[in-house]
């Protein structure tokens, strides 16, 4: 993993050694506009850290940097009034939401899914139940307990507890 740091500002090298020993990622430094995007055009970086000043002095640069980011996280710092540490702290918690974000996503996802597949199993037990229910040719009945019983077991799957599962009534 990696960041991306805009600035112009002299010990900026210096600034980017520490945030890398401390984030354990390395750190590269882009100069201005060109630069950065030149960097982003290359690959792709965890976090976006851009000088305030320099946004503040030239927005059109600064929203060429954000858009080119991508999922980049962004961050922008004033560098002259803030030091290390404080950016240090911006970062990890602009990564911790990131992955709170990410989390709160997959679950979500996850119990849309789940939703779903349960009520597409309820259909089919449903449906095959009541055609079991009528008249029917051996082979044709035969055919639709096998797709009954298919549906049974994997309603049965879906209702086990799993790690991180979010629980919700078939």
């Amino acid at each position: 993993m990696s960041i991306l740091m805009v600035t112009g500002m002299e010990g900026a090298r210096n600034c980017a050694d520490f945030l890398g020993q401390q984030l354990g990622m390395t750190v590269e430094i882009a100069e201005g506009r060109k630069m950065a995007l030149g960097a982003l055009r290359k690959r792709e970086f965890i976090a976006v850290v851009v000088d305030e000043t320099l946004a503040e002095c030239d927005p059109a640069a600064a929203e060429a940097i954000w858009e080119r980011a991508g999922l980049a996280i962004p961050v922008q710092i004033n560098f002259a009034l803030s030091g290390a540490a404080r950016l240090i702290r911006e970062i990890r918690a602009a990564l911790h939401r990131r992955e709170r974000e990410q989390a709160l996503a997959h679950r979500a996802a996850t119990a849309a899914i789940e939703t779903e597949l349960k009520a597409t199993v309820a259909g089919l037990l449903l449906h095959s139940q009541l055609a079991l229910s009528g008249e029917l040719s051996a082979p044709a009945a035969d055919r639709l307990r096998v797709v009954a019983d298919l549906a049974t077991h994997l309603r049965a799957q879906l209702t086990l507890p799993m790690p991180g599962r979010v629980e919700s009534a078939f």
